[in-house]
């Protein structure tokens, strides 16, 4: 069998050689790459933790736990990303390429793609306007994209929510063109409270009202109220009384349901 002359010329024990340390030398860089984020990302968390231990033993409440939450997963993602591009730059390195002709062929391509990449830069722009205006942070209860549920994490390209039934959405960012918050300031919560026609609503009004109070002294969650508004709705068969309050952020479905239960039992003795 021929060899070809070119092939008798190689040095094949020096080039198996040679790539064996360039692949040596990837796979030294990929361990540093991973040591060197799970450092940067646990550094960023600290930074994070103790800017708000601080900020809380000095009562300045001026970042919420959902905004350091959010601004620590920023953060996070910007250090990842630009880790990764350096890490990408010295793997070019290696193989001999020379990263600033990549860079201009990078940026040619860039612009031959660049109406192709819109929902892309799209995503990116209004990521960074959501969190310039803080729109949503993380742990807030919102209704985005036509779903409810809460935020679990905000990206540059995509926002993780969380629905109530478990499922997790992965919204593009341009999707989110309106959003509706829950989570800003104090909760109401509401509870219609149906009775029967024939009970004197002045007597359950007073009864209703006296539990409220009661449950209030001992309910930590209760901002303002509960207050017995009065008759909501009536038909033949029922008269419907509403009674409403504020609660703390989050706290206002489990105040409904213990509500419900008191004023039902108030009510129940009422028929004895």
């Amino acid at each position: 069998m021929n060899v070809p002359n070119w092939m008798e010329k190689i040095n094949w024990t020096q080039l198996f050689l040679d790539w064996g340390i360039i692949i040596l030398k990837v796979l030294i860089l990929i361990i540093i790459y991973y040591i060197v984020r799970s450092i940067g990302q646990r550094a960023i968390k600290k930074a994070f933790d103790r800017k708000y231990r601080r900020e809380m033993a000095a009562r300045e409440h001026t970042i919420s736990v959902g905004r350091k939450k959010t601004l620590q997963s920023i953060t996070s993602n910007i250090f990842s990303y630009t880790l990764l591009f350096v890490f990408i730059g010295i793997v070019f390195e290696l193989f001999g390429l020379d990263i600033k002709a990549l860079l201009a062929a990078a940026g040619i391509i860039g612009l031959a793609v660049g109406f192709g990449a819109q929902g892309l830069v799209s995503d990116v722009v209004t990521g960074f306007f959501i969190l310039l205006e803080r729109q949503i942070d993380i742990d807030d209860y919102v209704t985005v994209a036509g779903f409810d549920g809460i935020i679990e994490e905000i990206g540059l390209r995509t926002t993780k929510l969380r629905s109530f039934d478990g499922t997790l959405h992965f919204i593009p960012n341009r999707q989110i063109d309106s959003v509706s918050n829950h989570s800003r300031g104090n909760m109401r919560a509401l509870v219609d409270i149906a009775i029967s026609c024939d009970t004197d609503i002045d007597e359950a009004v007073l009864k209703m009202q006296q539990a409220c109070e009661t449950f209030a002294l001992t309910e930590e969650a209760i901002i303002e109220g509960p207050d017995v508004l009065g008759v909501e709705s009536l038909n033949t068969s029922e008269v419907v009384i509403r009674v409403i309050c504020k609660t703390k952020n989050m706290e206002q479905w489990s105040v409904e349901r213990k509500l419900r239960k008191i004023l039902k039992e108030v009510l129940d003795g009422m028929k004895t």
